[in-house]
């Protein structure tokens, strides 16, 4: 029988909203927002759907194995037991390293930003680097590289990725490339809470929506341009004197000499190629509006900010986020209450088996070609890992949830790439267009029928302090196990049971939380979490300096430089797009851009009901007058063209669009059955997957960040 609500949190994506469950004779009933946990003032769509994830009968039930060839129509799926499916793939791997080197086999994963792979992700990146291979590829090019990665070259820290915005303090909060109604329920209530005290708030977005009607300033960005933007509002700041000056002289290598002048020099003379009416032609934004949104950004201060994959889609990702970087360091707001800070952390040990790799080992396809970019970090990209195994670098991939041929661009390409693999297998909860390429596809839990260990919530202080086991609601269905006991029982069938506790996942739990002095126990008597009283220290850096070679903030890149690469922020012109393009723009006028759906996660959930009434069919958003001499009315199914082909949409009219912009959305194949509502094919003619006429490249030059974000296209009716 049913009883009092459970205390859980809803690991879906990012946000990792505070919740309650409601279970009634082993059923999942509902999933409610959680007010007494940090995250909890609200659930989005997606989780309060749980139950109807939980319960759906599409889900893998257990083990399978391919009997056809990759390229058939009908793979022959055989159902096996755990046992041989295990068995099979550890002697499979085993064998591939023996005979090539580990090297030769890859691990995959989703983005845990953007799915429940969270859970897991550090004990999957043990698995990778006790087995020894380099390659590992969770799409940190398309969501990450902005967060984490490339500030390092900045800043020699992860901002906005690790040094969070402190929302509840700050004087004006920055949205670049970023809605949080969307990507992140828990600052989407935060910002509207700080509005209504007073903060400033600028959002930097093509599209106006969700916060955005909230803003002090909406800047209307042309795709791929933000560069030139965050260079002008630099430009404005630092002409008008509208610079911490002490943060500057004292915190960043400004009075270093370098090129036979200041660093500050270089700079200012780099930002006044961009004065606010230059990059009013380039950008779209109005230089009366980037006047405006710089006088906000210094009188507002403390500006905390935080980015996205908005910005982390372009071939020019990585100077994109140095501008923006070298933009905030002039606020000085780095480190202080309200501006963006590394809150303290729950004491535990690391777990992501970073002990384990070898300086001497092999190197990540990809860093040949881009020395500085994720494959430095030991993470592949989706190009990257398409070209090694289609020429045979990489022989075998293991795949924990992720939808890649529908989620990275060159779809048609990514098929081929994975039917060329000698073994393949896939761990997920339905069967994808993916899994449907594998070998051995492995049946997973929800994340609601399995346990996993949460050590801080990456939001506020109030949230880093609080440690909670999630405990299964229900119990699993079918044969159904974790990602977590997947990658505990794979690692002992290959020999590495002396790195994951002779696969005691309560023993790895015990000596991850053995520094907070909280017992396994403890969290299981208090599901609702244990909180550790924590206290904020700021400007940390008076004590330490910064990572970087200098140990300032670098606004001219020491390492960029060394490697050949533009030290300081530049902004180059988007490599496909109808300016850069001529000889393409007569038959692609149009900027082709897209953005995330309020109720799916990426390309997933299509198949649920009670998210798919809402949004019935794939959408493109386009301006009315775009629409109107191309003879479209709103709910046309229309052709999306690209260099790369077609696809097809219902038009849907926004009339705050540029008209020269329009906006797709991806990950568009699933049926739902229960409202009798079409999939689509991934491939090929009727298909609504925008990533088959996206191309991976030209990526960034640094980072390997495919251009999904800004391209060209043209909109046109479709018959019948």
């Amino acid at each position: 029988m049913g009883g009092d609500p459970i205390p859980t949190y809803c690991p879906l994506c990012v946000s990792r909203c505070g919740a309650l469950a409601t279970v009634e004779d082993g059923r999942l009933l509902a999933l409610q927002p959680n007010p007494d946990h940090p995250t909890g003032r609200a659930l989005c769509v997606k989780g309060k759907a749980a139950p109807d994830i939980v319960e759906h009968p599409g889900r893998l039930l257990h083990p399978l194995r391919r009997t056809n060839p990759k390229d058939a129509a009908d793979p022959g799926w055989e159902r096996i037991s755990w046992e041989e499916a295990l068995g099979t793939i550890a002697r499979r791997l085993l064998a591939l390293k023996a005979e090539h080197g580990p090297e030769v086999v890859a691990f995959s994963s989703s983005s845990p930003s953007t799915s429940a792979i969270s859970d897991a992700i550090d004990w999957v990146l043990r698995l990778v680097r006790a087995f020894g291979t380099p390659n590992f590829s969770t799409y940190m090019e398309l969501c990450g590289w902005g967060r984490y990665l490339a500030p390092l070259y900045t800043y020699g820290t992860s901002v906005p990725g690790v040094y969070l915005p402190d929302l509840d303090n700050a004087g004006c909060i920055l949205f670049w490339g970023y809605n949080p109604s969307v990507a992140r329920l828990a600052h989407a209530t935060s910002t509207a809470a700080a509005v209504a005290r007073g903060a400033k708030l600028i959002v930097v977005d093509p599209r106006k929506v969700g916060l955005a009607a909230k803003a002090d300033h909406w800047l209307r960005v042309r795709p791929g341009t933000d560069a030139a933007l965050a260079l002008a509002l630099t430009h404005v700041m630092i002409e008008n004197g509208w610079y911490d000056a002490d943060f500057v002289r004292d915190w960043t290598n400004a009075e270093d000499v370098v090129e036979g002048r200041t660093v500050w020099s270089l700079l200012t003379a780099r930002c006044a190629e961009y004065p606010p009416e230059v990059a009013e032609d380039i950008t779209g934004v109005s230089a009366a509006d980037i006047v405006a949104a710089a006088r906000t950004l210094w009188e507002s201060r403390p500006v905390a900010f935080y980015t996205w994959s908005g910005l982390e889609q372009h071939s020019g990702t990585t100077q994109i986020t140095r501008a923006i970087n070298v933009l905030y360091a002039l606020t000085g707001s780095f480190d202080v209450p309200g501006g963006n800070v590394l809150f303290e952390s729950v004491p535990a040990n690391r777990i992501d088996g970073m002990e384990l790799v070898s300086r001497d080992g092999p190197a990540t396809v990809g860093l040949a070609e881009r020395p500085l970019g994720p494959a430095r970090f030991g993470f592949a990209t989706g190009e990257d890992v398409y070209t090694a195994a289609l020429d045979g670098r990489i022989k075998a991939l293991v795949g924990f949830g992720g939808n890649p041929v529908m989620a990275h661009g060159d779809s048609a390409r990514g098929r081929d790439a994975l039917r060329s693999l000698d073994f393949f297998v896939q761990a997920d909860l339905f069967m994808t267009p993916t899994a449907e390429l594998a070998d051995i596809v492995l049946p997973v839990t929800t994340p609601f029928e399995s346990e996993a260990l949460k050590i801080g919530f990456e939001y506020s202080q109030e949230a880093q302090s609080l440690v909670q086991l999630r405990r299964p609601l229900v119990p699993p269905r079918g044969e159904t196990r974790s990602d977590l006991r997947i990658v505990f029982d794979l690692a002992t069938r290959l020999g590495l049971g002396e790195h994951f506790w002779d696969g005691d996942i309560d023993a790895a739990f015990r000596y991850q939380l053995a520094p907070s002095g909280i017992t396994l126990e403890e969290l299981r008597a208090h599901p609702e979490g244990v909180r550790v009283p924590l206290t904020t220290r700021h400007r940390k850096y008076v004590d330490t300096g910064f990572a970087t070679p200098s140990r300032k903030v670098e606004l001219y890149s020491t390492t960029l430089a060394a490697h050949g690469y533009p030290p300081l922020p530049t902004y180059d012109e988007p490599l496909t797009s109808p300016r850069s393009r001529p000889d393409l723009a007569e038959r692609f006028p149009l900027v082709l851009s897209c953005a995330k759906s309020l109720f799916f996660c990426e390309t997933q959930h299509r198949q649920v009901a009670s998210l798919r009434k809402s949004q019935r069919d794939p959408q493109v958003e386009l301006h009315p007058d775009t629409a109107a001499v191309r003879g479209i009315s709103a709910g046309d199914w229309v052709s999306i063209d690209t260099p790369k082909g077609s696809v097809r949409a219902r038009a849907k009219l926004n009339a705050n669009l540029d008209p020269q912009v329009v906006f797709g959305q991806h990950g568009w194949w699933e049926a739902c059955a229960e409202l009798d509502l079409p999939g689509y094919p991934p491939y090929g003619p009727g298909s609504a997957n925008l990533n088959l006429v996206l191309s991976q490249t030209p990526s960034d030059p640094i980072s390997g960040s495919s251009p999904l974000r800004a391209s060209v296209c043209d909109v046109s009716p479709l018959g019948g």
